[in-house]
């Protein structure tokens, strides 16, 4: 196992580099240097951390640091952890000074989630290029406990096995490794689904949009949250770079579902980004009684206007069943309707298990890591334990029959490798995933 002691995170004044340093001194017992532009930074970074892994026992091995005491930082440290801005310019000025002042036996990582660990590696000599790598977490990581790890083809492989098991058995994350593709496993399935509910609010504005598509593939289909609240926590900004970024580096059956819509950009444009910016496809505010009042944006107005509680028989069928913890009727509720929201529900569902299936073949070791991917990263169900769910491999070849006239979706099922058609175990139970409630 690694002995990794002392470890900086750079760039650690982002949510992801300071919940990430408090991951390394909560379970790993490590000195962490957090390392940021000015010092105010650093020590709210301390905070963010501490609070992260709800302990403030772990301050005393969090210490705050700028950029001034960078080379005294690095040259001490076991691992750095870089977690700067997504911009490949200042990604190569800091490696640069990352390798001025390494000791032989430093290991760097990237937590990037959109560029290629080949093409950052060039930054380094040979003796750094074998020891840098992809560990790509998932925010916050103390509840989403994904780590994907991506080598470079300079990557040393005794090194890099040796860091997935600290990163397994010490920080205590559910490792998955993947090819060095753009957004790399979990993100390439989990906004492929996210931005094709953004196209269909915009393709069912008419009858609501935003919170009508939600409505639809609510909670009692797998999920935590539903997408297009999760688009607005996770911000547009954000979602637009990711999204971009496969779209414009990925040429599979479903790319275009990566193209953001246009009203999308527009609100970017007014710096109405999501939940952090208190607005964007959704917006709370007091109403004159001082009562609460969730909004939405109306993309056919253009404006906000109250949410819509929206009621499909199939939804209340679905949560009914599952609040008597009768998931296969719940299920069956489901498959038997055929209103246009459950035939949506449907499509969407097996949409997701199909590309989350063929995108798994691609791009990483076994079909199974799509489920550890989307269960440990975005709190769904994942697309084995979906078509479990759904009643096998032969019931998703004959729902995409139903659902989808174009015949892609029964197209790319029909050409998954064989031995991922048959009865596969799914690392979790798909009943876990589906909630009672709309």
């Amino acid at each position: 196992m690694l002995n990794i002691k002392t470890v900086s995170v750079v760039g650690a004044n982002g949510t992801m580099g300071a919940t990430v340093a408090g991951l390394v001194a909560a379970f790993g017992n490590a000195k962490v240097f957090l390392i940021c532009r000015k010092m105010e930074a650093a020590q709210q970074a301390v905070d963010v951390a501490a609070n992260s892994v709800k302990a403030d026992s772990v301050r005393a091995r969090l210490i705050p640091k700028t950029y001034d005491d960078f080379e005294d930082c690095v040259s001490q440290s076991d691992w750095v952890f870089e977690s700067v801005a997504e911009d490949t310019g200042i990604k190569s000025q800091i490696y640069k000074r990352i390798a001025d002042c390494a000791k032989p036996e430093l290991i760097v990582t990237t937590g990037t989630s959109g560029f290629s660990i080949n093409e950052l590696a060039e930054n380094f000599g040979d003796s750094l290029k074998s020891r840098y790598f992809g560990t790509h977490f998932f925010n916050p990581p103390y509840s989403l406990t994904l780590c994907e790890v991506i080598r470079s083809k300079y990557t040393d492989a005794a090194l890099f096995d040796a860091m997935r098991a600290y990163l397994e058995d010490v920080l205590i994350r559910d490792v998955i490794e993947t090819t060095d593709t753009p957004a790399f496993l979990g993100n390439r399935i989990g906004f492929h689904f996210l931005n094709k509910a953004l196209q269909y609010a915009v393709k069912y504005q008419a009858e609501g949009g935003i919170d009508y598509i939600d409505s639809i593939i609510g909670p009692f289909t797998g999920r935590g949250m539903t997408p297009l609240v999760t688009v607005d926590f996770v911000g547009l900004d954000v979602h637009k770079a990711i999204v971009d970024n496969i779209h414009a580096k990925s040429n599979d059956y479903d790319n275009e579902a990566f193209v953001l819509p246009e009203f999308v950009e527009t609100l970017i444009a007014q710096g109405k980004l999501g939940r952090k910016a208190k607005d964007g496809l959704f917006k709370m505010e007091k109403a004159q009684d001082g009562s609460k009042q969730y909004l939405v944006y109306d993309i056919a107005s253009g404006q906000l206007r109250l949410a819509k509680k929206y009621t499909h028989a199939f939804a209340k069928a679905m949560v009914d069943n599952l609040k008597a913890g009768c998931y296969a009727e719940a299920i069956g509720a489901l498959k038997a309707d055929t209103s246009k929201e459950a035939m949506l529900c449907k499509y969407f569902l097996v949409s997701y298990v199909t590309y989350g299936i063929v995108t798994a073949e691609q791009v990483s070791k076994k079909v199974t890591d799509a489920d550890i991917a989307m269960t440990t990263g975005f709190n769904w169900v994942g697309p084995v334990a979906l078509m479990q769910a759904l009643g096998g491999f032969e019931e998703v070849l004959k729902l995409a029959k139903q659902v989808d006239e174009s015949g892609i979706l029964a197209k790319q099922l029909s050409g998954i490798r064989e031995e991922n058609k048959k009865a596969i175990t799914p690392p979790f139970d798909y009943r876990k995933s589906f909630r009672a409630n709309l």
